[in-house]
């Protein structure tokens, strides 16, 4: 019996081989790797040079022969500006849905896939150019506002003060992922609960906050903290909308598409290496502060 169980379990790690071997070189040894190339100059032509915490200050103060990048801080803002706008906006309208999509209606399964359509194409370049057209100057949403309201508007993409929301906009569209999970959690609601409380007379809104809320804030801050995790990395939508370049004025610079451009478009990989650590360490500050929250606003049952 010991043999056959050494036997079993040599069997497996042969078997987990291929997996440790891809999660060793892709994932382990790239990570520490450009944990090292934070800390030197390198623009992968030569070999990086060590250089201290001088990426690290750049992106705040400066040094005495680097001056600050506002830049950097700007995509900061840009950032944040759009996680803590799109994240809400985006989890209340996928609970919105999901409660609709939890009535006993007809053809309910084909809405839902029809729903979740626009998370399994939103991410794509395709949606991103197709966005673009959208708000262009001359795209279709500006021809129903002048056949509608007689308003000529200029290009949404190509204003500062707009090009953001259309970002934002193409986020919330993108609630299929979430729905999906609430609806789940919906369904895990015993009807008891809703039926105690019409016979003891409250209202839809005063079951909304007193049932549905509470019995899915685990799933709330589930939703809550990988969508903020995802918007955090917002690249594609960024990159193609903006041209590549954060325009206009650096208002859709976000800081994945910063970060991309430091270190492909200009070389600098050691600062883009910084750049990501330190997205990880917001990311990781925030998760934490989110789960610390929680403890008094989220309710497991017991």
């Amino acid at each position: 019996m010991k043999n056959n169980r050494i036997r079993n379990t040599a069997s497996s790690y042969v078997f987990l081989v291929p997996w440790l071997i891809g999660f060793f070189v892709f994932t382990v040894y790239p990570m520490f790797y450009s944990l090292y190339l934070s800390f030197t100059e390198y623009n992968v032509l030569q070999p990086a040079r060590f250089v201290g915490l001088r990426n690290f200050a750049v992106m705040f103060t400066g040094t005495v022969d680097y001056p600050r990048d506002d830049r950097f801080l700007n995509s900061l803002f840009v950032t944040f500006r759009y996680v803590f706008i799109s994240v809400p906006l985006k989890l209340a309208f996928a609970l919105a849905v999901a409660m609709l999509m939890n009535q006993k209606l007809r053809l309910i399964p084909l809405y839902r896939a029809v729903y979740y359509i626009p998370t399994l194409l939103g991410g794509s370049v395709a949606i991103a150019v197709l966005w673009r057209r959208l708000f262009a100057g001359d795209g279709v949403i500006n021809a129903i506002l002048h056949n509608m309201f007689n308003l000529n508007l200029p290009s949404w993409i190509s204003n500062p003060k707009y090009a953001l929301y259309t970002l934002i906009l193409l986020a919330v569209w993108q609630f299929g992922s979430p729905m999906i999970i609430f609806l789940a959690g919906l369904k895990q609601i015993p009807q008891e609960y809703y039926e105690a409380a019409s016979v003891d007379g409250a209202g839809k809104a005063r079951r909304f906050f007193s049932i549905t809320l509470p019995s899915l804030s685990p799933i709330i801050l589930f939703n809550l903290i990988m969508q903020m995790i995802s918007a955090f990395q917002t690249f594609t939508q960024a990159f193609i909308i903006s041209g590549g370049n954060g325009g206009p004025l650096d208002s859709t610079m976000f800081y994945s598409l910063y970060l991309y451009i430091k270190g492909f478009g200009f070389s600098e990989m050691g600062y883009a290496s910084a750049m990501a650590w330190f997205l990880l360490l917001i990311i990781g500050l925030l998760t934490a502060l989110t789960f610390k929250l929680s403890n008094s606003l989220v309710s497991y049952g017991d």
